[in-house]
């Protein structure tokens, strides 16, 4: 038996003692500039708002866009959970309402190269992470690196940010086309839901959505969910400058009562089996796997 395969197995055992607790959502997009980012940080706090405990994992490497949104720099991050021996308590740091939030460094895209006292390290720590948060957001890099597609295929609930430029969409479906070539991909065993992001109007979301529903399923062979529009706003983009979310900053904009609907939708799922079986823990035991 080799290395890799005895590090699958190790997870596998480990998986078998997995209780999971948090929702996790990974937010992500087919190219970078289209909000994915404001996307993520402003569901958390709609979520929070529910009276839910949310944590957000930044895997958005070198672009740091979660701190800078909150305007908070974290001590640690994944690199000294996994290497440093920090626990999983000592690298979340703190947002507005308590929102936690974890940087990923390159902690996390380093999980390939980890050792048997590692992994079995850093999956504890996960476990932990599911009984301390009801909702977990992990905010991915954008565009269709290796990275990113592995986050989305651990996942079994993504959120797609798009928007009407036709760029983005041909980003979106690219993105797509690439998780479906992938042979572990299964069109059943994923929740894809797609915001339309700078909208003038809940028709040109509902359009931009449609447009490519379309394609995914003339030549894809699957379907995706509407989860909503977000308008364009000058608001948010002033509550950037801000370094706060437009959702605090802003409550009444419109922007944020988007944001207000979208969560009020996302959350009527909430007792879904199908979203509430896999938590923060499975997600890296997945992840790990597959690189393997």
């Amino acid at each position: 038996m080799d290395q890799a395969e005895q590090l699958r197995n190790i997870v596998k055992q480990k998986n078998q003692q997995i209780v999971s607790n948090a929702r996790v959502i990974t937010v992500t997009s087919g190219k970078g500039g289209v909000g994915k980012s404001n996307v993520a940080v402003n569901l958390a706090v709609q979520i929070r708002k529910s009276g839910k405990k949310v944590i957000i994992i930044d895997a958005d490497f070198g672009l740091a866009n979660v701190e800078v949104m909150f305007g908070a720099i974290p001590k640690y991050n994944f690199s000294d959970l996994i290497y440093r021996g920090k626990s999983i308590r000592d690298i979340i740091s703190l947002g507005p309402m308590e929102i936690g939030f974890i940087s990923g460094g390159s902690g996390i895209a380093g999980v390939n190269n980890l050792t048997r006292e590692q992994i079995e390290y850093l999956i504890s720590n996960m476990k932990e992470l599911d009984q301390m948060a009801d909702v977990i957001i992990i905010d991915t890099g954008a565009g269709i690196s290796d990275s990113v597609l592995e986050f989305v295929l651990a996942s079994p609930e993504i959120v797609l940010v798009t928007t009407p430029e036709p760029s983005s969409l041909t980003d979106s479906y690219s993105l797509l086309k690439a998780l479906y070539r992938n042979s572990e991909f299964q069109w059943e065993k994923k929740k894809i839901k797609v915001v339309s992001n700078r909208v003038t109007s809940v028709e040109e979301g509902r359009a931009v959505f449609e447009k490519l529903n379309t394609v995914v399923g003339q030549f894809l062979d699957g379907s995706l969910e509407y989860l909503g529009m977000l308008p364009q706003d000058s608001m948010l983009e002033k509550a950037v400058r801000q370094q706060k979310p437009v959702t605090i900053s802003y409550p009444e904009a419109r922007v944020s009562r988007a944001f207000e609907a979208l969560t009020e939708y996302l959350l009527e799922e909430k007792e879904s089996q199908f979203q509430m079986k896999r938590g923060i823990a499975q997600w890296f035991s997945s992840l790990i796997s597959r690189r393997k």
